[in-house]
């Protein structure tokens, strides 16, 4: 039997299915899953903007802290501070932006509206609904576009209005607009491929479903570990190696002292989009390669780069970075465990309002309701690394760095503005980093030791 729709393209009854009516709230009466979520989403919301304030009014202080007398500029201190609350200003609102949007979209049950939409749109284009690839490739590229609409504004402001007012922002408008269809285009091609194969090991996995999906991730992430730096990063920047000179040969040395595999040593172009400045190693085994902002070289002394590559190379040397990315394979494989017990059930798809169980949608509204799990574990994983940071910066001064990498990172605080007044209970919740002034109590209490 088949029912004309008002757009002419008839439906058998399978496909009648699949684009019926979206699901009452009214009919469903099991465990409120979305009231959860959404209580638990607002509940945070206003924890966190509880922080937010505490950390406003400390920005708000006009001196700065002992620490920091005598050793910061109070120019520095001025302008870091204008920016700290500027940016302050701007995350209330849009964090209150956000909190309504996401609300909204789960309680009016916007997902479900878009997925039968899809649905609705395949019948129209001449294919079944029960593609469930193409479906589901039609409602990420819906809903991408919707949050690269709602964001723009919000991105736009930053970058041409706070990031300018205070002399980080170099990009021009087109630049920024490159930059974004660019971003898009790699999800155009990476995207579906990804997808596809997420989708296919959930419907064929069985029992193992857990360890293919954690395998598959691990060889994607290793992959993407490897390609990245060399065919998609160059698409975004300029690399370019580093000059033969003093500040590649210290380096070189320092490299070489620590049986370091060094066999790259780049200068990227940051300063075309922003004054920002960082440096950071990757690459596997016994090819790594070193990364150094042009803006970094520009703003702090050759022995003050060499210093805070000192630290980057202590996270090598002490395995920190084996450490996290085994901590974070150990996470994915129990989320995908978690996963797999609640993926056949329909009391969590009929709670949002899914009269049917897509793949995605399933790992989407997973990852909602063990909310309350990931913010436990990223709060953990903030205090493993900031006790990593302190251990990185003991390494550097036990090579004798202790006064250029104390150079170095008020230097780095001074040139990016970074708040010199931090909340305690804000940072120990936000910062993977300790602020400034801890890892100067540290150092100095460790010279004291020493002595």
């Amino acid at each position: 039997m088949e029912e004309s729709m008002g757009s002419g393209v008839n439906l058998t009854a399978a496909e009648k299915a699949m684009t019926e009516p979206l699901l009452p709230r009214s009919s469903y009466s099991g465990f409120p899953y979305l009231e959860a979520v959404v209580g638990f989403m607002i509940c945070m919301y206003f924890f966190e903007t509880y922080l937010d304030i505490r950390q406003h009014r400390v920005l708000k202080l006009p001196t700065l802290p002992a620490t920091l007398k005598g050793v910061v500029s109070e120019e520095k201190f001025k302008k870091a501070r204008s920016y700290s609350l500027d940016k302050s200003r701007f995350h209330f609102i849009h964090a209150a932006f956000n909190i309504v949007e996401e609300a909204a979209i789960l309680t009016f049950g916007l997902l479900p509206y878009f997925w039968q939409k899809c649905g609705i749109l395949l019948v129209n284009m001449g294919f079944s609904p029960e593609n469930e690839i193409l479906r589901t490739l039609l409602f990420l590229g819906a809903t991408t576009i919707w949050s690269q609409v709602v964001e723009l504004p919000f991105s736009l402001y930053s970058t041409f209005v706070i990031e300018a007012r205070h002399g980080f922002n170099k990009q021009t408008v087109w630049l920024f607009f490159k930059d974004m269809v660019l971003g898009m285009l790699l999800m155009v091609v990476l995207g579906p491929p990804i997808v596809s194969a997420i989708i296919i090991l959930v419907q064929k996995g069985g029992p193992y479903l857990a360890l293919y999906l954690w395998g598959f991730m691990l060889v994607l992430s290793l992959a993407m570990m490897a390609i990245y730096p060399i065919l998609i990063a160059p698409l975004f920047n300029k690399f370019t190696p580093l000059p033969d000179g003093e500040l590649r040969g210290k380096i070189e040395k320092l490299a070489s002292s620590l049986n370091f595999p060094l066999k790259k040593l780049f200068v990227i172009d940051g300063s075309t989009r922003s004054s920002h400045s960082n440096a950071y190693m990757y690459g596997f085994f016994n090819s790594k390669r070193i990364v150094l902002y042009d803006t970094l070289i520009q703003q702090c002394k050759e022995e003050e780069v060499v210093a805070v590559l000192a630290h980057e190379l202590g996270h090598w040397k002490l395995s920190h970075t084996m450490y996290s990315f085994v901590a974070m394979q150990v996470l994915t494989l129990l989320q995908f465990g978690g996963y797999t017990l609640v993926r056949n059930s329909t009391d969590l798809f009929r709670s949002f309002g899914f009269s049917s169980q897509p793949v995605l949608i399933g790992l989407v509204l997973f990852q909602h309701t063990i909310m309350p799990l990931h913010h436990l574990v990223s709060f953990g994983l903030n205090l493993v690394s900031r006790a990593f940071e302190f251990q990185a910066d003991a390494f550097a001064r036990k090579l004798g760095y202790a006064e250029n990498l104390r150079g170095g990172l008020i230097k780095l605080q001074e040139e990016n503005l970074s708040a010199m007044n931090t909340d305690p209970w804000y940072s120990a919740y936000h910062y993977s980093h300790p602020p400034l002034v801890e890892r100067l109590q540290a150092l100095e209490l460790s010279a004291k030791k020493d002595e």
